[in-house]
C-alpha cells in the first residue's frame, strides 16, 4: 500500500509539474508562492487587528505569531529531519522531466513548511472569523490551498507533502485558537 501511494505521489507530481505547465503560470506561481510578496499582506493584516481591536487585536496577533512559529519549527527542524524525503527537484533521477522555477533548496520535502505555515495561519484565522466575514474567510482557505499547490508546480514538494503540511498546519492553528479562545476575548463576538 505504502509504496503504491508512493507511485501515485509521483504521478500527481509529474501531472502537476509538466502536464499543467504553461508560460502564463510559469510566470505568476513561483511569485505568488514566494513569502516576501506576501510581507504587505502580513503587515495589513497585523497593523488591521491592532488598529480595530488595541488590546485584544494585540492578543490574536501574538496568537497567530505562535501559531506560526509553531508551524514552522515542527515542519523544519522536527519533522522534515526525522522522514528525510528527498525534494522532487533534488531527484530528479526518479523523473523524465521535471520543471524546477525556482531555487531547489537542500533541505527536505515532507512536510511542506510552506503547506504548513499558510494552513496553520488561514485556519487559525478561518476560526477567529468564525460566522464572519465569508469572504475573508473564503480568501484565507484559497490563498493557503493555491500557496501550498505551487509548490508542487514549481517542482520543489510532492504532493503528499502539501497534504502532510496542509494537516500539519491545520492541528497547529486548532490547538493555538483553542488556547486562545479560552484566554482571551474574542472582539467579533460582540459583533454578533
Amino acid at each position: 500500500m505504502l509504496i503504491s501511494l508512493i507511485e501515485i505521489d509521483k504521478l500527481v507530481f509529474e501531472f502537476i509539474n509538466t502536464t499543467c505547465s504553461n508560460d502564463f503560470l510559469d510566470g505568476i506561481i513561483p511569485l505568488w508562492r514566494n513569502k516576501y510578496v506576501w510581507i504587505p499582506f502580513y503587515l495589513a493584516v497585523i497593523s488591521f487587528l491592532l488598529i480595530n481591536f488595541g488590546k485584544k487585536g494585540y492578543w490574536v496577533v501574538l496568537s497567530l505569531l505562535l501559531t506560526a512559529a509553531t508551524s514552522d519549527l515542527m515542519s523544519s527542524r522536527i519533522i522534515k529531519p526525522i522522514v528525510s524525503r528527498l525534494r522532487p527537484c533534488n531527484d530528479a533521477l526518479q523523473f523524465e522531466e521535471i520543471n524546477v522555477l525556482v531555487r531547489c533548496g537542500q533541505g527536505y520535502s515532507f512536510t511542506s513548511s510552506h503547506a504548513t505555515n499558510h494552513f496553520a495561519i488561514a485556519i487559525f484565522m478561518i476560526l477567529w472569523l468564525g460566522s464572519h466575514h465569508r469572504n475573508w474567510r473564503l480568501f484565507f482557505a484559497v490563498w493557503a490551498f493555491t500557496i501550498s499547490l505551487g509548490q508542487v508546480y514549481v517542482g520543489v514538494h510532492y504532493p503528499l507533502d502539501i497534504v502532510g503540511g496542509a494537516l500539519l498546519g491545520s492541528i497547529i492553528a486548532i490547538f493555538w485558537f483553542r488556547f486562545y479562545d479560552r484566554h482571551f476575548d474574542n472582539p467579533l463576538h460582540s459583533m454578533s
